[in-house]
């Protein structure tokens, strides 16, 4: 689904001998600033870790492309045949291919890490930044707050730089609607009355089609399967406590897998969630299904979230609506996946005794103008648009979702959830392999 990134997991990471993480920073930055002094840039070396679909859809293609800014230096994933076909079409010297992240991680020939895994990308964000690296994190950042918490922790002890990829921030469209509304407010206009997203969601494999991917492939070791979901376990339930297993995967599966999207564009737009009132899950019995989600936001405005997996849907669809009193920014976002498509942006307002639509189109690719970011965080120390504060943000609210839809089933939700909603932790929650459906 959308965001959800194949079976790779991988652990591990330490220091370089000798050089402490603190030190590696302040040397990368007077590399960069030495090679700016000469006039250019060298690529940045980057490790990838996890090879799954949107890694070979998206992310390694784009850095061969942006071949003046990154060489891809090494390369990890739980699939040994993965590595060697990803490392010999890529041109990745054998010794920097692996299926453990801890060698790589600990190397002199990397300058960042670029986690790309499934699941919560916490304990290998920590090991990358503990060993002195800038990150760059697909979504989720992690599970739980206190996985969040470790690594802002990690990175005020080292002045570690972290990443978290929220493509669509980067999307022309919405730099431009984010635009046009600070310059609404500045001007006096009145603030969003409400936020309205649909996303229409098909399979990932219709989604990714066009992209020719390799074979899933057959030697993923089982034991180390087996402790991956085990650690994922675990973590769903610090987040939740004890819950019913759809209750668990709704959580970690598509409101963090996916909603964490559209939880960053409204943040961008008009800030995080102040409150989540309502939240339905149905069909009964029919997974993924569909989710809707509603509250209040900042300014007293309301948002709702209304996200559909149809398994026979033609192609996936976003929309996002934003309406004022004098007027309305709409985006419209194709697939994530279809590179260069572009986002449509309508703002319609008021025009003398009428109404004016405006439309604007770009073919500048979001995932592109990320992985731009990412170098400049690496090379300047230059901020992103998302990090971790905001990534804890999402995982806040996403335990709130979850809560909240709890409440309505009589699921006493737990763990950091409870703490965060003041949920009845301790009542009891019926059998962890319960249904959610009524």
């Amino acid at each position: 689904m959308h965001g959800s990134r194949g079976a790779s997991a991988l652990g591990g990471g330490r220091s370089l001998d000798g050089i402490e993480a603190t030190d590696r920073l302040d040397i990368l930055g007077a590399m960069a600033s030495l090679r700016r002094t000469r006039g250019r840039i060298e690529p940045v070396r980057v490790a990838v870790i996890g090879l799954g679909s949107v890694a070979q859809a998206v992310h390694l293609p784009l850095l061969e492309r942006l071949s003046d800014r990154f060489r891809i230096a090494a390369i990890a994933d739980l699939s040994p045949s993965l590595v060697e076909t990803i490392g010999a079409r890529y041109g990745v010297p054998t010794e920097d291919r692996a299926t453990d992240a801890e060698s790589l991680l600990a190397s002199d020939r990397i300058d960042a890490a670029i986690i790309l895994t499934s699941g919560s990308h916490g304990a290998l964000a920590a090991a990358a930044l503990e060993a002195g690296l800038p990150v760059f994190v697909e979504k989720p950042l992690a599970f739980t707050i206190a996985e969040a918490d470790s690594l802002a922790a990690i990175v005020t002890r080292t002045g570690g730089r972290v990443q978290v990829g929220y493509m669509k921030l980067y999307d022309p469209a919405v730099v431009m609607a984010g635009r046009a509304i600070a310059e609404g407010a500045a001007a006096g206009r009145p603030g969003v009355r409400s936020v309205e997203v649909t996303v229409l969601h098909p399979t990932s494999g219709a989604q990714l089609a066009q992209a020719r991917l390799l074979p899933v492939p057959g030697d993923l070791p089982a034991a180390r399967l087996a402790a991956i979901r085990s650690t994922a376990d675990a973590l769903r339930a610090a987040a939740l406590g004890v819950v019913p297993t759809e209750l668990g995967r709704l959580y970690s599966e598509i409101l963090l897998g996916s909603v964490v999207h559209e939880l960053a564009l409204i943040r961008v737009f008009v800030g995080d969630p102040v409150s989540v009132d309502h939240v339905d899950v149905w069909p009964d019995g029919v997974w993924p299904p569909s989710v809707a989600i509603a509250g209040r936001l900042p300014g007293a405005a309301r948002f709702s979230i209304r996200w559909h997996f149809l398994p026979e849907y033609p192609d996936y669809r976003e929309s996002v609506r934003l309406h004022f009193e004098d007027g309305s920014i709409e985006l419209l976002f194709p697939s994530p996946y279809l590179l260069h498509a572009p986002t449509l942006l309508t703002v319609t307002d008021v025009a003398g005794e009428g109404s004016r639509d405006s439309h604007h189109r770009s073919v500048v690719e979001a995932f592109e103008q990320e992985l731009g970011a990412f170098h400049t965080l690496v090379t300047e120390g230059t901020a992103p648009a998302a990090g971790i504060a905001e990534g804890r943000a999402d995982i806040v609210t996403c335990q709130r979702i979850a809560a909240t839809f709890g409440a309505s089933r009589g699921i006493a939700v737990g763990g950091e959830a409870a703490a965060a909603t003041g949920t009845d932790a301790d009542a009891d929650a019926g059998p962890p392999d319960g249904r959610i459906g009524r």
